[in-house]
């Protein structure tokens, strides 16, 4: 009997010119994937096991137009992995102004919905299809003096889960890869508050030390490549998959301990009972 052939299987990779986005785009590579990688600035490939083409995740014509060439070389598309985001330094939420909150909103998460509104069309027809999206444990958790990044993630949740519940029935499925603190470039490309305030000056400066701490021994990006591929392969799909030990710890004490108890973990971690009260 002639074995089917089976082709391969062909990913997307937004944000994948550094950090967690190319150390995914790399993995899946390696493990046999057809990968397109992304990135805002047009990068070229320096060796990379897989192919870079430019994005600007908040433009509906630019997203257009990179899923066309993918369909259009490969004829498919089995995997997207919507990493492109940014975020805002250390700061009070009253600190960046209505323009610049929009600005994260419209990468952190309307760019995850204008990626998967070009790509359904075509995991529909196939009748199968895996979307990934790059999460957050501040998706689950807050995170004082980092609040409209938290609320992206939380975003991302609460449309993830709706969405798999929709897309299940045509064979694609819809998952979170919760990260907790990733050693990356991340945090030197945040963007600065645009409204800072003095009343915030000493808390967000101890907050940026301590973030800056935990950073500098934070899991490497590969933990969540390594996840992101358990996710895509996985036979049975989850909805959340918790990518290191913390981001697995941090996630049980959020679904089990009493809220006062993380309450009060939050606090201790981040140093805010021993930061001066924000003044008027």
């Amino acid at each position: 009997m002639t074995q089917k052939f089976q082709p391969r299987q062909v990913a997307l990779v937004t944000g994948a010119s550094s950090g967690i986005g190319q150390a995914t785009a790399e993995r899946l590579a390696r493990e046999g994937y057809t990968v397109y990688g992304t990135s805002r600035r047009a990068s070229a490939a320096n060796g990379r096991p897989f192919t870079m083409l430019t994005l600007d995740v908040t433009r509906d014509d630019s997203v257009a137009d990179v899923v066309a060439q993918v369909i259009q070389r490969e004829g498919r598309i089995d995997l997207l992995v919507n990493n492109a985001g940014f975020g805002v330094a250390p700061a009070g939420a009253e600190e960046s102004s209505i323009e610049q909150a929009q600005a994260i909103f419209d990468t952190n998460f309307f760019g995850i919905v204008r990626m998967t509104r070009a790509v359904l069309p075509h995991m529909r027809q196939q009748g199968a299809g895996r979307i990934l999206n790059i999460g957050s444990v501040l998706g689950l958790l807050p995170m004082p003096y980092g609040a409209l990044y938290a609320a992206t993630k939380h975003a991302v949740e609460g449309y993830s889960e709706s969405l798999d519940h929709e897309l299940r029935t045509l064979g694609i499925r819809v998952s979170v890869i919760e990260p907790a603190y990733t050693n990356t470039p991340f945090d030197a490309n945040f963007l600065q508050p645009d409204a800072t305030l003095d009343a915030y000056r000493e808390a967000r400066a101890a907050v940026s030390r301590r973030v800056k701490e935990v950073m500098a021994t934070a899991d490497r990006p590969d933990v969540v490549a390594d996840t992101v591929l358990k996710a895509g392969r996985d036979a049975r799909p989850r909805l959340r998959y918790a990518a290191g030990g913390l981001a697995g710890r941090l996630s049980l004490l959020r679904r089990f301990a009493p809220a006062s108890v993380m309450d009060a973990g939050i606090r201790r971690d981040l140093r805010l009972d021993t930061t001066p009260a924000v003044t008027s």
